[in-house]
């Protein structure tokens, strides 16, 4: 057992995307900005991401935040998302999963009402407000990146799909934003596999045609994403929704409508002047479960963007606590990349 290590996980969900929270079991990371310890992981510790998201331990459906001590004095502590495309520096899903398992584990103490602070992601600072009602945290609302709209409405063919009309939006990632019913879609759970293959096809399109840059980020990869549109309802004077699904490339269909994909979505009906600032739009998924984001205003950045501030609300919940075995002499386990960064070790 000379090779066994452990980590200290907490699992949930939010919206059915389950985030695996590390909460211990990890040495302390070089860097002296959480972004600078996510570009660490990236570089030379990928193991710990690849170990927790592939078999025996997880799927790649998943995702996993590592739990760091913030670097920036303002914030409380500090998080890293990792998913089966890589090292997102934002996430609507998982920042609200992280907050939730923060409460829950006191590592920030739980006060019943409405509480707020301040968490470091890649990013930068978010701004957090958790609702507690008996010792429950009702809801989570987070700042999500300012967003915007980096082109509208252009085609292209995509092979065994057609022309394909298509708008990109950046909201801590790019997102290729497609409407469903032209595709032929109702967003219904049994189009699942359907999506998948038909998104893959369209960012394989992208991808090859096309690049994205961030304004002030700069070249920030190939396109990650791809977000289904469903009709936009109306159902009060400020309350808007819409059946949603976002992709994840290569292959994966979140579960969740995605925070990062509503901001997007805020951002392009901003873009095309259909809501105004306090106007909210809840974003259904392929399983029934939404997120509600709210469009807080628009601003102009230096670049000449117009950018949309929007905040995110959804509610996370606990699946399990546990403490998992690392055992490198495992055949199935491949400890490459981590083991120079677990510290829980066993004689």
């Amino acid at each position: 057992m000379s090779h066994e290590l452990t980590l200290q996980l907490l699992d949930t969900h939010a919206g059915g995307d389950v985030s695996r929270i590390v909460i211990g079991g990890i040495d302390p990371l070089p860097g002296g900005t959480v972004r600078e310890q996510m570009e660490y992981l990236e570089n030379d510790a990928d193991g710990l991401r690849r170990l927790l998201l592939n078999e025996p331990y997880g799927i790649p459906e998943m995702s996993v935040d590592l739990i760091v001590p913030a670097c920036d004095p303002k914030a409380r502590m500090g998080y890293i998302i990792m998913e089966v495309m890589g090292y997102p520096i934002y996430s609507g899903s998982n920042t609200i999963c992280t907050a939730t398992a923060l409460l829950e584990t006191g590592l920030i103490p739980k006060r019943e009402g409405i509480q707020h602070f301040t968490l470091e992601s890649p990013a930068g600072l978010v701004q957090i407000e958790a609702r507690v009602e008996n010792g429950v945290v009702e809801a989570i609302t987070c700042g999500g990146l300012p967003s915007y709209i980096d082109t509208h409405r252009a085609r292209i063919h995509v092979p065994a799909v057609g022309d394909v009309t298509y708008s990109i939006a950046y909201s801590g990632g790019f997102y290729a934003l497609v409407d469903a019913a032209e595709l032929g879609f109702s967003l219904k759970r049994e189009e699942e596999r359907a999506l998948s293959e038909c998104a893959f096809r369209i960012v394989e399109a992208i991808q090859a045609h096309s690049g994205f840059s961030h304004y002030t980020l700069g070249d920030v990869g190939p396109l990650p994403f791809l977000h289904f549109m469903g009709p936009v309802e109306q159902v009060a004077d400020d309350f808007y929704r819409s059946r949603s699904a976002t992709y994840v490339h290569p292959g994966v269909i979140c579960r969740s409508t995605t925070g990062t994909g509503t901001s997007a979505r805020l951002a392009l009906m901003q873009y095309e002047g259909s809501i105004k600032p306090g106007d909210k739009l809840e974003t259904i998924s392929l399983r029934e479960t939404g997120f509600i984001g709210e469009f807080i205003e628009a601003r102009e950045a230096g670049s000449g963007h117009q950018v949309v501030e929007n905040t995110i609300t959804g509610k996370s919940y606990v699946l399990a606590r546990s403490e998992i075995v690392v055992n490198c002499e495992d055949p199935m386990v491949d400890c490459g990349g981590v083991h120079h960064i677990l510290s829980a070790r066993h004689p």
